[in-house]
């Protein structure tokens, strides 16, 4: 089957290399010509584990292909994908231009019965409104059908999140189309993994509600952990006993500082906004946004305490993507962070392996300076503070961090508080008691119990 990829973005590119791996011919079209030439020589504008390798793999194997010309790639395929932008507008609603350009492209380049699939998130109707655009721009020339397939992708596991997703959603009230998307999805059909086919609404919403229900699990977990901080409690223990309830179960459930990306916050304020579009309050979705903008602002007040105040001190952040294995700095709690920090006048020394350039980019400050690894950040510094929770970060070498002062605030919770006590270190994490550092004679009393947990 030939298929068009409209949108060469992470999800675009994502789906596009997998497609092609599944055996359809690809073309992803994009109309930033310095991307397309960078992905014609094998060259990935973004970070994702796997994903260059599988690029280059189906292009020397001829079938993925890339073009800036919309016209030839929508006449030659049997189905095309729209994996445009869709940013947050006014009042959190999804801005659908590009998403309506496409479909008016499609329409004047319709040549015969095609499906039409939205891989972008959209919010409910706007399936309906591509088949308007459509039809309007062919002059009912051509049958066509208009299909939601929502992907569930996440940033660093992107590959293996297509290759072996939980469910495929396809939504469709044309009989052709479905059978044609279940042939597209053939090799995960055969790997048993359920296919759900719905009306187009219903597959719109599936998007929103699961994203939201997601993000409503973080904002409760860091609520617990605000608890757990007022009354000495341990938050990890609380979320294991509760991920134990296989009703819960036990993802989504880490406190931190709060969630980022390009999917979550976005989503949110879409779904608020979709129950506001015929009168009603997601009241839930709007208190989980609410918890989410507060507990980044705890982040800051909390790393304000341990110093004594922000004014004077440098401060060595660790991690600035808005989660491990990736570049994506889009709504990443470390920006929120650094700018509080610098706000309070703290001079900050940060190092993330992948997202330095998109950070640099996004908040300009001469009072950052960039570091060549996580001791580099750590150099001098009054306080070394972790905010993403990359692999690297798991295992430093703690004396190797030649700090102003032995303080570490961790808002991932990578370290046990005990441990940190007794390497000497005033250790601070998100909803555990804090460890303050102990002697020469109590660490080594503690050893010699085995105090220490391995």
């Amino acid at each position: 089957m030939n298929i068009c990829v409209v949108g060469t973005g992470y999800v675009g590119l994502v789906t596009g290399a997998c497609l092609a791996d599944f055996g359809m011919h690809v073309v992803g079209v994009d109309k930033d010509g310095a991307k397309i030439d960078r992905l014609k020589k094998g060259e990935i504008p973004i970070y994702e584990p796997g994903l260059r390798a599988l690029v280059r793999k189906n292009m020397e194997e001829g079938r993925l292909a890339f073009s800036t010309d919309l016209g030839p790639a929508i006449e030659e395929a049997q189905a095309v994908f729209i994996a445009v932008g869709t940013p947050q507008g006014e009042n959190g609603k999804a801005d659908l231009t590009f998403i309506h350009d496409v479909a008016k492209s499609i329409g004047e380049h319709l040549n015969g019965y095609k499906i039409i699939v939205t891989k972008s998130t959209v919010p409910i109707g706007t399936g309906q409104e591509i088949e308007k655009i459509v039809r309007a721009n062919a002059k009912d020339k051509h049958r066509f059908a208009v299909v939601s397939n929502p992907e569930f992708l996440r940033e660093g596991s992107a590959i293996d999140d297509f290759m072996h997703p939980d469910r495929v959603v396809i939504g469709t009230r044309d009989e052709k189309a479905a059978e044609l998307m279940k042939d597209v999805y053939s090799p995960l059909a055969a790997a048993d993994v359920p296919i759900i086919v719905t009306d187009v609404e219903s597959a719109e919403l599936i998007k929103y509600a699961s994203n939201g229900f997601l993000a409503t699990k973080i904002s409760f977990i860091n609520e617990v952990a605000r608890i757990c901080e007022a009354w000495g409690a341990n938050v990890e223990v609380v979320a294991k006993g509760m991920g134990q309830d296989s009703r819960i179960g036990p993802k989504f459930l880490s406190a931190g500082p709060g969630f980022g990306g390009s999917c979550f916050p976005k989503d949110t304020a879409a779904a608020a906004q979709i129950a506001r579009d015929v009168g009603l309050d997601f009241r839930i979705i709007e208190a989980v946004i609410r918890v989410n903008e507060e507990v980044q602002e705890r982040m800051i007040a909390k790393i304000d305490k341990a110093l004594d105040g922000l004014a004077g001190r440098t401060v060595a952040v660790l991690g600035l993507s808005f989660k491990p294995n990736t570049d994506d700095v889009r709504e990443s709690p470390a920006l929120v962070i650094v700018k509080g920090l610098l706000d309070g006048g703290a001079t900050v020394r940060a190092y993330d392996p992948e997202a330095i350039d998109a950070f640099r980019e996004m908040l300009k400050s001469d009072s950052i300076s960039y570091c060549k690894d996580a001791y580099d950040a750590a150099e001098g510094a009054d306080a070394l503070v972790i905010v993403t929770e990359w692999n690297q970060f798991r295992k430093l070498e703690l004396d190797r961090l030649h700090l102003k002062r032995p303080l570490i605030v961790d808002l991932r919770n990578l370290y046990e508080p005990d441990k940190m006590a007794a390497a000497g270190f005033r250790y601070v994490s998100i909803g555990r008691p804090e460890a303050q550092p102990q002697s020469r004679v109590e660490t080594a009393q503690l050893r010699a119990v085995g105090g220490s947990r391995s």
